[in-house]
């Protein structure tokens, strides 16, 4: 079974070795463990049954909200985990934010349709905002 919780000090490293699988640019251990204790941050675990298979994160700023990273292992991808890290995060911060943003690399259709599954709108394109490889970023909002 599925279950989304809050992220505790236990799974930084697990958070982090994600991290380095899935992107090239990755956040660091240490800055995971700061994201935990800032209170105008969020970091989520996905567990199916009771191991972590994907987790969010997000900050919020002036009722607005912005996904750092989000990711899902491998073997466990489309599997429903991302699309309940992305509606428990927008749950949790419905009191506290009118809107979540978002970049993805324009290559990544994937994650781009799943956005959209989920009434994220393209609202512009980051020119150059990615590297290794060098790639433009797509940005999505969402209203909550």
């Amino acid at each position: 079974m599925l279950q989304i919780r809050r992220a505790e000090r236990g799974d930084i490293a697990w958070i982090a070795a994600l991290e380095k699988e899935s992107f090239s640019l990755p956040e660091s251990e240490a800055a995971f463990a700061e994201m935990l204790g800032k209170a105008d941050h969020i970091l989520l675990v996905a567990e199916r049954d009771g191991e972590p298979i994907g987790y969010i994160c997000a900050y919020t700023v002036c009722r607005e909200s912005d996904i750092l990273t989000v990711a899902v292992a491998p073997t466990a991808r489309r599997s429903g985990a991302g699309r309940a890290l992305l509606g428990a995060l927008a749950e949790a911060l419905a009191g506290d934010s009118d809107a979540i943003f978002l970049e993805v690399r324009v290559s990544n259709a994937p994650a781009r349709a799943l956005y959209t599954s989920m009434d994220f709108v393209e609202v512009g394109v980051r020119r150059g905002y990615y590297q290794n490889p060098k790639e433009d970023a797509v940005l999505y909002k969402k209203e909550i």
